[in-house]
């Protein structure tokens, strides 16, 4: 079962950033920019990292790549030297993938280094029915507390209906889920199973990064059988916020004032909420369907010197023809969105060795 310290955190709500993978030219690990990622997010007041999820590139999992583990011992490092000197635990999730045998692997191999949770993914499991995808997943949470993930299609998820996710919600280890259909039919699907589950212990984090601000203000209201029923997002658990997380700080503790208070949501965050969207359009490359994705958050880090390049393991997976001039056109058009000031101002700081 997930640590109590760490489930009250998850529930409270916090940010999570997808944790991206920096390579040498040679797309080779560069050990010291993936720790300078790590403490970047940090001090930028994240309240947890994801590691080995699709913004670390799911082409880690491979063995023959070798970067599971390494990668996933380096974050948990510096998670590990952050908490000696934070009231709280920062929360640990790993990405995890694959059919069940890799899957429990990864997950015991998670709980060794220090993991809380383990996001898992259900792409390798295209051909498996709704039973075998429960079975699955419970074999998983019989060795690590899971964070469900529902990934788009276009980058490598699947469809996930409302019956799944109700049976999903009577797994006892599920302790948070991210939804990233990047599909308001589909989120409502997870919400609404989760809120008729009658499981308030699950934490639900978005993943739609088209769909950020809107997410965390909105009440999801239903009314099942045994009466009324309100569920809301806690917090994000998003590949956008691998970039400007100190500002994604701000923004989400924003919102969770104005939900805690219940004011009105005012017209200056609803602008925000648009302008966050048209950003992660950009960085995203939702112009060609994602494919640039990745590459667009490593061009953003590169420009702030956090990466040395945009490489990814595949060396076909770069950025699309004109992505580059819309990531300088948001980047132009937001600048209160980015984190310019506090990465020049701490870069140095999280470069080298502690």
């Amino acid at each position: 079962m997930i640590d109590p310290a760490v489930q009250a955190v998850l529930q409270r709500g916090t940010v999570i950033p997808a944790h991206p993978l920096a390579l040498c030219a040679d797309r080779t690990l560069d050990e010291r920019r993936q720790r300078a990622l790590s403490r970047y997010y940090i001090a930028a007041g994240a309240g947890g990292l994801a590691v080995g999820v699709h913004t670390t590139q799911f082409a880690i999992h491979d063995p023959a790549v070798g970067l599971y583990e390494p990668v996933l011992a380096l974050a948990a490092e510096e998670m590990a030297r952050a908490d000696a000197d934070r009231p709280e635990p920062l929360v640990r999730v790993a990405g995890i993938i694959g059919p069940t045998a890799q899957a429990t692997g990864e997950a015991a191999a998670a709980a060794s280094l220090g993991y809380h949770a383990g996001l898992l993914g259900l792409g390798a499991m295209a051909d498996a029915d709704e039973s075998a995808l429960v079975d699955h997943c419970r074999a998983v949470a019989d060795v690590l507390p899971v964070f469900g993930f529902y990934l788009q299609p276009a980058v490598g998820g699947r469809v996930l209906p409302y019956t799944f996710w109700r049976r999903f919600a009577g797994i006892d280890n599920v302790v948070a889920i991210k939804v990233a259909a990047f599909d308001r039919y589909q989120t409502l699907d997870v919400v609404r199973a989760i809120a008729e589950s009658g499981r308030e212990d699950i934490a639900l984090y978005t993943g739609n990064d088209d769909n950020i601000v809107l997410d965390l203000l909105t009440p999801y209201r239903f009314a099942p059988p045994g009466g009324p029923v309100e569920r809301r997002f806690a917090g994000g658990l998003l590949g956008q916020w691998a970039v400007w997380t100190h500002q994604a700080v701000r923004l989400h503790r924003r919102c969770r004032c104005i939900v805690e208070s219940g004011d009105a949501i005012p017209a200056d965050l609803l602008a925000e909420a648009a302008a966050v969207t048209d950003a992660n359009a950009a960085i995203f490359d939702a112009a060609n369907n994602f494919a640039g994705c990745i590459p667009g958050i490593h061009e953003v880090l590169r420009r702030g010197r956090l990466l040395e390049g945009t490489w990814c393991l595949d060396p076909k997976e770069t950025l699309s023809p004109g992505q580059a001039r819309e990531i300088d056109r948001v980047w132009r058009a937001y600048p209160h969105l980015t984190d310019d000031r506090f990465v020049a101002e701490h870069r140095d700081e999280w470069s080298w060795p502690a």
